[in-house]
């Protein structure tokens, strides 16, 4: 899996490897393999000082602590609510998780656990026999797709919460299907917010790039993807989507730590395909080329070549060409794509970028462009 690292607290380097199946080449029920490390973290901003904000995780001031039995029935009443609304999805290579949205039969889940399936088999929490569903849309770009079961009849929604609100250190729990164990359920807690992590690199290019991304200490094993992240307000505040593992220790999974796609996030996109049939606004910053990571002398990633400039987008227009090689966006060396791909993921349309590039004939300018938007499909 493309990597994460973080250079501020953690001492060894991890990736991230997928919580669910998704393409043919993983097997049923596994994630895939790992890659090479270089996804940066970003700091996650300060706790909210609203006192509103999330769930009611803990008692107010002066009030005695939840005792060990009081959060355990706390516990037990979240499955319950919740737990109904979490369905296994199974495609031709293997399974991942979904959260029912509506009571017309529409299913939030990851774009990389449907792979490149169109219809599929629902199976609910509480069994019964599998539903068939077919696929509304996936978001690749930001790893979510709508499918759509064709007889939603007894479908529990979900309810999905503010993750604004989110607090580290909130409670939270993780349900889904991880390894094909249906309705299966971890705790922990919210570890960071405010990531930005990327998916393994499929293909040649770069996958998802997720911002704002959640850190969890809840489980997330593979099977969970696409599944919900809950907090103790019987809501879903993310879609778990990420887990990183240790290559210093043979690739195994770094124990508590996880990453999900925020609520508001998913029911943005959600919302868009329901209505559209695709994403119209994805709120993400675009130059308008076509790039590929270009390789130096040393075998090392060495920039990010353009191979192709939309006539009309916004690089183009401010005077980036075919066969230039961007080495930073404001500052940030852009080694490869993966690399762009984050720096742009931190970047708004509408905002001006200050572009590094080395032309063919081995002169270097800089270019200021006002960005464009990243198309949904």
């Amino acid at each position: 899996m493309q990597g994460w690292s973080s250079r501020a607290a953690l001492s060894v380097a991890v990736v991230m490897t997928l919580a669910g199946c998704g393409q043919s080449a993983r097997p049923p029920g596994l994630g895939a393999e790992p890659s090479q490390p270089g996804t940066t973290a970003t700091t996650p901003p300060p706790p909210s000082a609203d006192s509103s904000a999330g769930a009611p995780v803990g008692p107010p001031p002066g009030a005695s602590p939840v005792g060990p039995e009081g959060l355990e029935s706390k516990y037990e009443q979240v499955i319950a609510t919740v737990l109904p609304s979490i369905v296994q999805i199974t495609t031709k290579n293997g399974l991942g998780s979904g959260v029912i949205y509506d009571t017309q039969g529409h299913i939030i889940t990851n774009a990389h656990v449907i792979g490149r399936s169109t219809s599929f088999e629902v199976t609910l929490a509480s069994g019964g026999k599998p539903r068939a569903a077919r696929l509304v849309k996936a978001y690749a770009l930001g790893d979510l797709a709508v499918i759509k079961v064709d007889d939603p009849t007894g479908l529990r929604p979900a309810r999905f919460g503010d993750s604004r609100k989110l607090r580290v250190g909130q409670l939270v729990l993780a349900m889904g299907n991880p390894l094909g164990l249906s309705g299966s359920v971890t705790n922990g807690i919210v570890s960071a917010l405010g990531r930005t992590v990327s998916e393994p690199q499929e293909e040649g290019g770069p996958g998802a790039t997720i911002t704002g991304a959640i850190q969890t200490s809840a489980a997330i094993n593979p099977g969970n993807s696409g599944g919900a992240l809950v907090n103790l307000s019987n809501e879903v505040i993310g879609i778990p989507t990420l887990t990183a593992v240790n290559p210093e220790l043979g690739g195994g999974q770094a124990p508590g730590i996880g990453f999900a796609i925020p609520s508001n996030t998913a029911t943005d996109i959600a919302n868009q395909i329901i209505r559209y049939g695709k994403v119209s606004n994805t709120h993400r910053a675009a130059l308008g080329i076509t790039v590929q990571t270009v390789i130096g002398s040393d075998g090392r990633p060495a920039g990010v070549g353009v191979v192709r400039v939309a006539p009309d987008g916004s690089g183009g227009k401010a005077g980036i060409r075919r066969g230039d090689v961007i080495l930073s966006i404001n500052g940030t060396p852009t080694k490869d794509t993966q690399a762009l791909a984050e720096v742009m993921a931190s970047l708004n349309p509408g905002d001006h970028a200050q572009i590094q590039l080395l032309r063919a004939d081995a002169s270097r300018a800089t270019v200021t462009v006002t960005l464009g938007q990243l198309p949904g499909d």
